[in-house]
């Protein structure tokens, strides 16, 4: 057995000649262990907002989308997106055109973002499962086009699920000059019908600014015949999602930009992101402040063990082995702290995700959840392991070589 490591346990868990320091030690363990018991909570908790957040995008979003690099549209026949629609791992490919409109319904009116979208947008995302109202998911019908508004856009209108009267889209004309005594004349007007159905994302990006309508109105309405903004894809089942996604990126090349659901949405999870981080360096700082227990335990039995150390250098014990029995005593204290903090951590995750022990709000209906969600990830609290173990060994580290040494001269 590690001699160094054996004494040091001896010294841990034995009785010292003042109580004060075993009071100490395992203030220093408490101190750890809540520490890294904040640590692991608290990084699960932005987990679990992030997994939640992700689960609204991706009713809409698309597995894969394809954007020009250059300018707001592309032609919906280049080669290149031509080639990518082909590819045997692809499944489901529609094109997309969406702008900027002015909507007017009665004596109300606002801007929005008008999406034109294929018939089979519907098997690209799951659109169904977030329709609300007494219709269903459709586009146009013989002459007439429908427009299917987020909920936010349905209740700024006063649309209701279903409106009577078409709603008007007004957009600038893209040639010619205003008419000062007409303005009305440099606008397009075009009319869309209600299908019967509003989309609820719970997302205030899309309820609050987009309408879905077909392609072939918002390319009528913007005069962009044969455009698009966008394609969207979903690949076959069991297909290679990174693989299949760096091969459409050397297809695409620098002139389109492949982005997964991710990166669609990447100034939120970006955010997310920080937030994480920055939670994460204050919560280390205070493990570091928590550490400063463990030195002052370590001080004191310093000074408790000088007859012991007299004792062990007389059998022949180095000042290096001596040294590292106060090492050992205090990385192990950060160790125990460790593992107690993480498992009374993963603890309270369990209890949150089986009873939602802390809520959002006292009335249920008024969150999109009721308590907070919590997702543990593996990654995390080996980070969270690591984190602890190097903030406790470098803060036992030079305080214990400094009385060391004045012990040992």
């Amino acid at each position: 057995m590690n001699f160094p490591f054996y004494i040091a346990r001896r010294y841990l868990f034995s009785k010292k000649s003042t109580h004060a320091i075993n009071i100490i030690s395992g203030i220093s363990i408490v101190g750890v262990a809540v520490a890294t018991m904040a640590l692991v909570v608290t990084l699960s908790v932005f987990n679990g907002f992030h997994d939640l957040v992700a689960s609204f995008f991706t009713q809409m979003d698309p597995q894969l989308k394809i954007t020009p690099v250059k300018g707001k549209t592309a032609a919906a026949d280049d080669p290149l997106l031509v080639r990518i629609r082909q590819l045997p791992e692809v499944d489901v490919a529609t094109e997309c055109l969406e702008d900027q409109a002015l909507a007017v319904y009665g004596d109300r009116q606002m801007m929005v973002r008008i999406k034109g979208v294929g018939d089979n947008f519907d098997q690209l995302t799951h659109i169904n499962e977030i329709l609300e109202g007494d219709g269903s998911f459709t586009l146009h019908a013989a002459d007439m086009d429908y427009g299917i508004p987020g909920l936010g856009v349905a209740y700024q209108l006063g649309l209701g699920y279903s409106y009577i009267n078409p709603l008007k889209i007004y957009v600038p004309r893209r040639e010619g000059q205003v008419n000062l005594a007409d303005p009305t004349e440099g606008f397009v007007e075009d009319e869309l019908y209600s299908p019967g159905v509003v989309f609820c994302m719970q997302q205030g990006k899309y309820d609050k600014h987009y309408i879905l309508t077909s392609l072939e109105f918002t390319r009528r309405l913007f005069h962009l015949d044969g455009r698009l903004s966008s394609l969207e894809l979903r690949l076959k089942a069991g297909s290679d999602f990174e693989s299949v996604k760096s091969h459409i990126q050397q297809i695409a090349g620098s002139r389109f930009r492949v982005l997964d659901r991710y990166e669609q949405q990447d100034d939120t999870f970006r955010i997310m992101k920080v937030e994480k981080l920055i939670a994460y360096i204050f919560l280390t700082f205070i493990l570091v402040i928590a550490c400063f227990n463990i030195i002052g335990s370590l001080s004191m039995l310093i000074i408790d063990k000088r007859d012991d150390v007299v004792t062990l250098r007389n059998l022949g014990a180095s000042n290096r082995q001596v040294t590292r029995i106060f090492l050992f005593e205090g990385r192990m204290i950060s160790v125990i702290g460790a593992v107690a903090g993480i498992l009374v951590g993963l603890l309270l995750c369990w209890l949150q995700q089986q009873y939602g022990i802390v809520r959002l709000g006292s009335s249920e209906g008024n969150f999109v959840v009721d308590a907070y969600p919590v997702s543990v990830h593996p990654w995390d609290v080996v980070l969270v392991f690591l984190t602890v173990i190097a903030t406790g060994f470098l803060a036992v580290w030079y305080p214990v070589r400094y009385f060391a040494r004045r012990l040992l001269r």
